[in-house]
């Protein structure tokens, strides 16, 4: 099951949805004491593994972290063989000032903002959306 790979496409099927909760990164040396189900997603690096996992988990493992994100998904199944979309959206989040920490699965494209610019964010992505329809 491909992905759309058309950015005009994509852009006009966004579709953002912001996740409930709110999340963090942290860094651990090892998996052994975070169960599997509690973790959002894990990245291997040669310094650690980086972690990310809902604050309240984060904070009952007694991980430290200090960047609170919440979690934006974009629901457009776009190809990882696309081009522009990551461009796209972090450079309308970035004109409106907002930080963004991006994660592309096998089906959908995630977008972390810190949690005080997440109701900013959702706007700025609608009218990403909103002016890619009008523009063509």
């Amino acid at each position: 099951m491909e992905g759309e790979i058309n950015l005009n496409i994509i852009l006009e099927n966004l579709n953002p949805v912001l996740n409930d909760g709110k999340y963090v990164f942290t860094k651990v040396d090892s998996l052994d004491q975070i169960p599997f189900s509690k973790i959002l997603f894990l990245f291997k690096e040669k310094e650690g593994i980086t972690i990310v996992l809902e604050k309240r988990f984060a904070e009952e493992l007694n991980l430290n972290f200090s960047y609170i994100a919440s979690w934006i998904t974009l629901e457009v199944h776009s190809s990882l063989a696309a081009v522009g979309l990551t461009a796209a959206f972090s450079q309308a989040l970035g004109n409106a000032n907002i930080s963004c920490n991006v994660v592309a699965a096998y089906l959908h494209d995630h977008i972390f903002v810190d949690e005080n610019d997440a109701q900013k964010a959702m706007k700025v992505l609608l009218e990403l959306k909103e002016n890619s329809r009008n523009s063509f």
